[in-house]
């Protein structure tokens, strides 16, 4: 499966790992999912990660980050005409609409939400998210 993953669950994901969150960094860490991402989203996960309020290491916080962008897959994608609650989550939508991701995971699905236009990607919370995973992964295998 391929997914974006928001940083709200990111974040959520390091600071809580036995909630939905940390669950799918789990599976992102077992490499059973790829991370799709692009020069934007990885300079607001570095950016967001450094913030004082979180108390994250910076050393381990460029380890996670080294082994999202290793792991991960690099898209290039286009713009969308499309009118979001907040801007700074157009780039989690147009990687997950032109790297045709299985899910855009976040915890704010409100936010992709389109006020003008229309999309295709699936945006699902992350308990969601581990669900579908969970179905994807018990489907007998030919």
């Amino acid at each position: 499966m391929r997914i974006v993953l928001d940083t709200n669950v990111l974040v959520s994901g390091v600071l809580n790992p036995h909630g939905s969150p940390g669950r799918v960094l789990d599976i992102i860490v077992s490499g059973a999912v790829k991370v799709l991402l692009d020069d934007r989203i990885i300079a607001e996960y570095r950016e967001v990660l450094a913030r004082p309020r979180f108390g994250f290491r910076s050393d381990n916080v460029e380890v996670l980050i080294d082994f999202i962008v290793s792991e991960g897959e690099t898209v290039t994608s286009v713009p969308l005409a499309l009118s979001l609650p907040d801007r700074d989550d157009l780039p989690f939508l147009e990687v997950a609409v032109a790297g045709k991701a299985d899910a855009l995971v976040t915890g704010n699905g409100g936010h992709f939400m389109p006020s003008a236009g229309e999309h295709q990607a699936e945006v699902c919370t992350p308990a969601a998210f581990i669900s579908l995973w969970q179905q994807e992964h018990s489907k007998p295998r030919l």
